[in-house]
């Protein structure tokens, strides 16, 4: 009985690794053609022989998605981050046009309440993504984010990245994390972040 479960269990273990390999080999493929600009059957093909050795000779540590997709949840995920895109970018391009305006800037830590590789870099990549904020370091041991704030004015400022940033995370962990992930997102908001 085991060791038929185990041989079970062992093909889908199998194909979930070559559905992994697959995706990444996918993106890998977009990417490729984004940076050349068009999509192409040269650029398809140089795409596919490029990522093809990409995963090759530097295998990255496989990423599992145990979590589960909420519609409703990634549409308000998007939404506001919309709103945070073009609010950020007003906010950013003032600074840049106000004559004599010199900003300063901090670096925060925050430490994440997920500290999954998929949580981890989808919260670093959507914090990066709005102006004025960008991860410089990631301690994936503490799944800690270090980040650069622009336009900081004291400590009530620092509080809200850290909080805007801790928000983020929980709407990407509504929007496709596991129960216990969503649970660990919406317990006391005194156990949020560092204050370091």
């Amino acid at each position: 009985m085991t060791s038929s479960g185990s041989a079970a269990a062992e093909p889908r273990g199998r194909f979930g690794r070559w559905r992994d390999q697959a995706v990444a080999l996918g993106w890998l493929v977009v990417v490729w053609c984004l940076l050349w600009g068009e999509i192409s059957w040269a650029n398809v093909v140089g795409g596919l022989l490029v990522g093809g050795a990409v995963l090759l000779f530097f295998p990255l540590p496989p990423v599992t998605f145990g979590g589960r997709l909420r519609p409703w949840a990634l549409l308000v995920f998007v939404g506001k981050f919309v709103v945070e895109l073009v609010v950020a970018s007003i906010h950013v391009a003032r600074i840049a046009m106000q004559p004599g305006y010199r900003p300063r800037g901090a670096i925060i830590a925050v430490q994440l309440r997920v500290p999954t590789d998929l949580n981890i870099a989808l919260t670093a990549e959507a914090v990066t993504l709005v102006p004025g904020t960008l991860v410089l370091e990631v301690d994936r041991a503490a799944a800690t984010l270090y980040l650069h704030v622009l336009d900081t004015h004291g400590p009530a400022d620092l509080e809200l990245a850290r909080e805007r940033t801790l928000a983020v995370e929980q709407r990407i962990v509504r929007a496709v994390g596991s129960a216990a992930e969503l649970r660990l997102v919406e317990s006391d908001p005194a156990e949020k972040g560092t204050t370091q």
